[in-house]
């Protein structure tokens, strides 16, 4: 049930860091529009996170508590955190910032679909 959602999750990180790494070869900064991919990206992070919660609750994957949601929860806060800092930054950094946190965001998901296959 959540492979297909994390693989969509994964491919819209991919494809969010390679627009901001465009912006970064440019020596552009953040633009609004590339915030409001990583929103769009957060909220297939929340459904997931939704969606994993119904599961295990009703006994459909056995996986580790504290890793499980210690990974949900940590994907789940780094792009706010970042599209904030990149919103601050007004330099070709905060392309950078985007970026490391996309690809964090896209390994970080499929480091979770690994722990839930093992379940």
């Amino acid at each position: 049930m959540l492979a297909p959602l994390s693989w969509l999750v994964v491919a819209t990180c991919v494809a969010l860091a390679v627009w901001a790494g465009w912006f970064v070869v440019r020596d552009r900064a953040v633009v609004l529009r590339q915030l409001w991919g990583a929103a769009v990206v957060e909220g297939l992070l929340v459904l997931q996170a939704v969606a994993a919660g119904v599961l295990l609750a009703t006994g459909s994957g056995q996986v580790d508590g504290v890793l499980f949601w210690g990974y949900v929860l940590t994907q789940v806060i780094v792009l706010p955190i970042a599209a904030a800092w990149a919103f601050a930054e007004r330099t070709r950094w905060s392309s950078v910032v985007l970026v490391v946190a996309a690809l964090t965001v896209a390994f970080l998901e499929y480091r979770l679909l690994q722990i839930w296959g093992a379940a």
